[in-house]
């Protein structure tokens, strides 16, 4: 009966309610403790249980700065307490703390993700690793993603696979970019991870299998099925499965030698050297097998979609390919890495577009000593949330933040190594993304091939909303066509 249920959903809040009280008022967050007589930052906790997360993860309709996080900042200021996740937090909407929390990175703060996070990522994924062994599986990471690797391999993949793609494309009706371009990014780093090969495949599309993880990472941790973060669970136990087989079959190929990343993982797994067993070397291939393609294919698209809104933007950078094109011998010959290097407003562009589209919405980390900052106390345990858009959407910082405007870059400095404190698309400090280099260059190749030989019509345009990620609720749908 529906008053039944009524009944008990009220008295559990109700019980949650009293759990809360007596836990708050008779067994006091030892950060508190630490910190009496400190000044701590002004904040609401929320409800129990649930905090504040309603309120978050009903996003933005626009790409502007979360209501969320507006609302507290005109409210409290750029430092902030709430509780989200089940998560007692503090909030830096601040870009001096933010540099701080990078720049002190193992010192005064280190890594840490919320437990549900860490359920989707893995345990022993690379984002939860401190110290040498951090550097180890980094150093791993860049013979990879390195700039050796992308100069010599990785240019020429991403270049084949760009012609291939926009190939097919030509003359469908109509293409879902936000899914084509993941389809086509996850060929380039899942056959160098792991020899993947979709077409030769006996387990399908294995990228669908990462297609909710983007809502299901920071959706409240109900495992319901329904729900989105058990949707995600579920993606993370198939592709898991896969690995795991795929890792067996490879250790009983003793001369198989090192040609993709995973023998690079068994030949490290058989040194015994670090701490790395065979839950550290699957979680990493996860994490790299989502994030290789998650993050650009939403770069891609959301240049484009800018792009169409802006013709004279687009002018602008279909002259610049014209040119690098025109300067070949054979216009039809590969692009080289001074051709890539040489691609000024494209690299405008696509900071633009990163700035704007936010791709990685917040990031986390613990303070492991007392912080005294702005006159507050971060005591040493808290927990604490960045929000890179805070930085990104500042009209302090950018001159009418909201708009698309490539050409700001002109002027600006761009960021050293991928990263400042007023661009952090790809964080910063030791934990800068290892594969910031690759997804820029993915992206500039992609549009090089589009632009030299191709035209689109928007057949629908869609919508980019912050949800708390960026996100294309309705799709972005064109049509290829030769270019006239």
């Amino acid at each position: 009966m529906p008053w039944l249920a009524l009944v008990v959903v009220v008295m559990a809040m109700a019980a949650a309610w009293l759990v809360h009280l007596v836990l708050t008022r008779y067994w006091p967050n030892p950060c508190n403790k630490a910190a009496q007589g400190a000044r701590l930052p002004p904040g609401s906790r929320g409800f129990p249980l649930i905090g504040e997360s309603l309120e978050f993860f009903a996003g933005s309709p626009s790409l502007e700065l979360l209501p969320f996080f507006k609302r507290r900042q005109e409210r409290y200021g750029p430092i902030f307490k709430t509780n989200l996740l089940g998560e007692n937090l503090i909030v830096s909407l601040d870009p001096e703390l933010n540099n701080l929390i990078f720049q002190q990175e193992e010192k005064l703060f280190q890594i840490w993700y919320p437990e549900s996070l860490m359920r989707i990522l893995g345990a022993d994924c690379i984002i939860a690793t401190l110290g040498s062994f951090h550097k180890h599986l980094r150093s791993l990471v860049l013979r990879l993603f390195g700039p050796e690797n992308l100069r010599l391999v990785m240019l020429h993949d991403v270049q084949r696979i760009a012609h291939a793609s926009l190939l097919s494309w030509l003359h469908q009706p109509s293409i879902e970019l936000k899914q084509a371009t993941s389809s086509m990014i996850f060929s380039v780093t899942a056959k160098r991870l792991i020899s993947y090969d979709e077409s030769s495949s006996s387990e399908g599309k294995l990228w669908m299998q990462f297609n909710a993880f983007l809502q299901g990472l920071l959706a409240f941790p109900l495992y319901i099925p329904g729900t989105a973060f058990y949707k995600c669970m579920q993606g993370r136990k198939n592709v898991m499965k896969i690995l795991r087989k795929l890792l067996d079959e490879r250790k009983k190929d003793a001369h198989r030698g090192s040609i993709d990343f995973l023998d690079l993982l068994i030949d490290d797994l058989k040194e015994k050297k670090h701490l790395m067993n065979e839950n550290f070397a699957l979680d990493l291939l996860f994490l790299l097998l989502f994030a290789g393609f998650e993050t650009t294919s939403s770069g891609i698209t959301a240049a484009l979609r800018f792009l169409s809104d802006d013709p004279k933007a687009l002018q602008e950078l279909i002259e610049e390919h014209d040119n690098i094109q025109e300067r070949r011998d054979d216009p039809d010959s590969e692009i080289t890495w001074e051709e890539y290097k040489s691609m000024k407003f494209t690299s405008h562009v696509i900071h633009e577009a990163l700035r704007l589209g936010n791709i990685a919405p917040v990031m986390f980390r613990k303070a492991i000593e007392d912080v005294h900052i702005k006159g507050y106390t971060i005591p040493k345990g808290s927990k604490i949330m960045i929000n890179p858009s805070s930085a990104h959407l500042n009209p302090k910082i950018y001159n009418d933040p909201n708009a698309f405007n490539p050409w700001r870059w002109k002027d600006r400095a761009e960021p050293v190594g991928g990263a400042s404190k007023e661009f952090m698309v790809f964080g910063g400090g030791l934990r800068l993304c290892v594969g910031a280099d690759f997804a820029k260059m993915q992206i500039a190749i992609f549009l090089h091939c589009l632009v030299t030989k191709y035209r689109w019509k928007v057949i629908k345009e869609g919508t980019m909303v912050l949800s708390p990620g960026l996100q294309f609720p309705d799709g972005f749908h064109i049509q290829l066509l030769p270019k006239a």
